[in-house]
């Protein structure tokens, strides 16, 4: 049941929305979970700043999980999805914050796994 939601002040069309989607699809397994069950939300074109700056390109990604991982699971996808975003949308690896959610309980379709 992971949730991957991607906020960043880079505008994204729809042909890189699609490979993002799909390089996160498959970067998900890093965590020991599937596409399958994964949700995306993308919000591009976000007013942020970071260090005071809003003239450089920014991401934040916060990911939240079912379950726990591992410390070398999360640096793992943490190294992932910056290569993505930095492959993807020119962002600098020094200009992207990923933060994890881990949760015990997550519901889905009336009930809580």
């Amino acid at each position: 049941m992971p949730y991957i939601q991607t906020r960043t002040n880079v505008k994204i069309d729809k042909e890189k929305e699609l490979r993002i989607k799909e390089r996160l699809g498959r970067a998900i397994s890093l965590l020991g979970k599937s596409e399958d069950w994964l949700m995306l939300e993308f919000v591009p074109e976000c007013n942020m700043y970071f260090g005071g700056d809003s003239n450089r390109l920014i991401a934040y990604v916060d990911i939240k999980i079912y379950g726990h991982g591992t410390r070398e699971s999360f640096n793992n996808m943490t190294r992932e999805v910056t290569n993505i975003l930095n492959e993807e949308l020119g962002i600098d690896s020094n200009n992207i914050y990923v933060s994890y959610g881990e949760f015990d309980n997550w519901g889905f379709n009336g009930v809580n796994f």
